[in-house]
């Protein structure tokens, strides 16, 4: 399910809630919360999933390009 961050508009309290759809719309319906937007975190070191596999999944991929079609289209 995913998580929404309301406000409580009497106390301005933040809360984080884990809710479903109807449960989220429910709440708000009541009037005592209010849904803040809010952005998704900066992620930084992210690795590229080709150095994260290693050396051996070029191997894999050099292998199925060689037994595949002439027209495929993977990169190896």
């Amino acid at each position: 399910m995913p998580s929404y961050t309301m406000k409580n508009k009497a106390t301005g309290e933040l809360k984080e809630m884990i809710l479903s759809l109807s449960e989220r719309e429910q709440l708000l319906s009541e009037g005592d919360w209010e849904q803040m937007l809010s952005t998704p975190g900066f992620v930084s070191n992210v690795t590229g999933t080709l150095k994260m596999a290693g050396s051996g999944w070029k191997e894999v991929l050099s292998k199925v390009k060689t037994g595949s079609a002439a027209s495929n289209t993977i990169n190896d």
